[in-house]
């Protein structure tokens, strides 16, 4: 999705970037993980796939993808490079046709030394009030395998709750409408984060 591609979003565990070339070999490297593929339902990729893959995230109107760095790593730049602050990823599909104010939300925090420290909720939050904000969701929801106990243990912290259960994908779905006082629980969440632009691997205040 272009309209992220110039989006920074700064937080105070994880800061949120575009998904851009420079991220795909770590990710490619991530993404070898059988622990990975399984969690995620994925199929490993080639490198050139996976370069593929980014283009069209970039380019799809359906797709809004943010890299999750880690925050502190992030902030001593340039001496580190963007690669190094890498923690995951965070997702928006707006895939429903019928229903365009539908995202269904994904995380991964890939990067063990960055797990259990709270990245992926805070990465969860800033999507989401991205979503409200700016791309007028006002529903959402998590497909989640069910052995994934602590995804789903961090989704219903978020106020979501499951809706269905799929034992032929073997995943539950978990959902969450914003009503005006999820809504003002959103915001009040995030209200810390700043927005910034995005122009290769650096930022800049609006």
């Amino acid at each position: 999705m272009r309209l992220n591609e110039n989006t920074l979003l700064l937080g105070k565990k994880v800061v949120l970037v575009p998904y851009t070339a420079e991220h795909v070999p770590r990710y490619h490297e991530w993404m070898k993980s059988e622990e990975l593929q399984r969690l995620t339902a994925s199929e490993p990729l080639t490198l050139e796939q996976e370069y593929s893959m980014q283009r069209s995230w970039r380019e799809d109107v359906d797709k809004c993808t943010f890299i999750v760095l880690d925050a502190e790593k992030w902030q001593v730049r340039p001496s580190t490079t963007e690669d190094s602050c890498m923690a995951g990823d965070v997702n928006l599909f707006l895939t429903d046709l019928g229903d365009p104010s539908l995202g269904e939300i994904e995380v991964m925090i890939a990067e063990p030394s960055c797990r259990g420290k709270g990245f992926g909720t805070e990465a969860v939050l800033m999507m989401m009030s991205y979503g409200v904000t700016k791309l007028g969701l006002t529903k959402f929801e998590a497909k989640i395998g069910q052995g994934n106990e602590p995804s789903i243990r961090m989704f219903r912290k978020l106020h979501f709750e499951q809706v269905a259960v799929n034992s032929v994908f073997q995943e539950v779905t978990l959902r969450l409408t914003m009503n005006e006082h999820e809504r003002q629980w959103l915001l009040e969440q995030t209200s810390h984060v700043e927005e910034k632009c995005y122009i290769d691997g650096s930022s800049e205040s609006h």
